[in-house]
């Protein structure tokens, strides 16, 4: 898993932040790859390249180091430039979100 000082605010990769808000801006499928990798990682286990690799990359939420793929224990906040793509319902609920860690 990676450790590193996530960016804040940030939140943990089973919070219900991550499937409401990632999942309306990189897909369900994304985020369930993410809980898979995190999971794994947890237990030390490997798995099968995911599906949607591409997008977790892309977001940032996944990154390669090493020829290891490293999954963070948390995740930054969807950022401005991401949260354009959510619903107006969702984008007033993030921006009135408070934030953690």
């Amino acid at each position: 898993m990676w450790h590193a000082r996530a960016p804040h605010p940030s939140y943990p990769v089973t919070d219900p932040y991550v499937r409401r808000f990632w999942t309306a801006v990189i897909g369900p499928g994304a985020v369930a790859d993410l809980l898979r990798l995190a999971t794994a990682a947890r237990r030390g286990r490997s798995l099968r390249r995911p599906v949607h690799l591409g997008v977790l990359l892309a977001a940032g939420l996944v990154i390669v180091e090493g020829g290891r793929l490293l999954v963070p224990v948390a995740v930054p906040a969807v950022p401005a430039r991401l949260a354009s793509r959510l619903t107006p319902g969702l984008r007033r609920e993030h921006g009135a979100r408070p934030t953690r860690l």
